[in-house]
């Protein structure tokens, strides 16, 4: 028997696999829900190397148990998986938050970035998705929040390689939640805006580049980063989904991202285009003038 649509998790308190724990969004989403009382297996590529969920965890005494898994190989996810199952009796909940970003123009950066960007943003979460969808579908119940990004609407240089592999999950996030609601399974997006994380931090590090799109973009994160969205706020979105029963399919996250998606909508590809082909004078001015920002850019930079 098909359970209803939308039915709610079938428990008070769910038990959730979150990829990508060992900083940022994957940590405050980890002890949002582990504060909240769910049962939490925290994943990351090296534990030892990013101890400050599980010191936390232990002093607060959470529900969180860190685990290793490497998004990226085929035998560590389904060993991660194997040994959930042998704790827990079932998942209600899988986040794939786990990702990295690498930045550059389509030219200038190396093929194997490309590959690598894909590898954990996109094939990584196929690889958790595959571990649970027929579970969820026999049992009729479940979820699956896949954090994308703003950048999975919007693309803009030097995050072509991001931006494509944040595109190829929303599009595979659509046709999930399309073969999964009639059995019950909810299929949710995340689309964070600009999110004061070490990645985000991150977009400044650029090497030299013949194209100026690199320190525009660095100039609007610093920007925005001046008036922080922490990553409790797409914590606290994610947290909403999983002990509600909204069937929606995206949910922008922090204060920019909804205005960051409708300023993009509301413009044609070419206008897209040639707003991020302008000058840095011409740039900085259309910035200030539609978000008023103000950014460190000048004309001779």
């Amino acid at each position: 028997m098909i359970p209803a649509v939308g039915a709610r998790l079938s428990e008070p308190m769910a038990t959730i696999l979150i990829t990508g724990t060992s900083s940022g969004i994957g940590l405050a989403t980890a002890l949002e829900l582990g504060r909240a009382g769910h049962t939490v297996f925290a994943t990351m590529r090296n534990p030892a190397r990013a101890p400050e969920l599980a010191a936390q965890a232990a002093s607060e005494d959470l529900p969180i148990t860190i685990l290793t898994m490497d998004v990226d190989n085929d035998q560590s996810v389904a060993s991660c998986f194997a040994a959930v199952y042998r704790q827990a009796t079932h998942l209600d909940v899988l986040v794939n938050n786990a990702g990295i970003e690498h930045h550059g123009s389509i030219e200038e950066l190396p093929l194997e970035a490309f590959r690598a960007t894909m590898e954990t943003n996109y094939f990584g979460a196929i690889r958790c998705i595959q571990q649970v969808a027929g579970r969820m579908r026999e049992r009729g119940s479940g979820c699956i929040v896949n954090i994308t990004s703003v950048a999975g609407k919007i693309s803009s240089s030097p995050l072509g390689a991001y931006a494509a592999s944040k595109f190829a999950l929303e599009g595979l996030s659509e046709a999930l939640a399309q073969e999964m609601k009639p059995f019950g399974v909810r299929v949710a997006i995340v689309q964070p805006g600009i999110i004061d994380t070490p990645m985000a931090r991150s977009i400044g590090d650029s090497t030299p580049s013949l194209y100026r799109q690199g320190k525009h973009l660095a100039a609007l994160f610093e920007a925005a980063l001046q008036r922080p969205q922490p990553p409790s706020v797409v914590a606290a979105v994610v947290r909403t989904i999983v002990e509600g029963d909204t069937g929606k399919l995206r949910h922008p996250a922090g204060a920019d991202a909804a205005p960051f998606l409708a300023w993009r909508a509301g413009m044609t590809d070419e206008d897209w285009i040639t707003f991020n082909s302008l000058d840095t004078e011409a740039f900085r001015e259309s910035v200030k003038n539609t978000f008023g920002m103000e950014m460190k850019l000048d004309a001779t930079d």
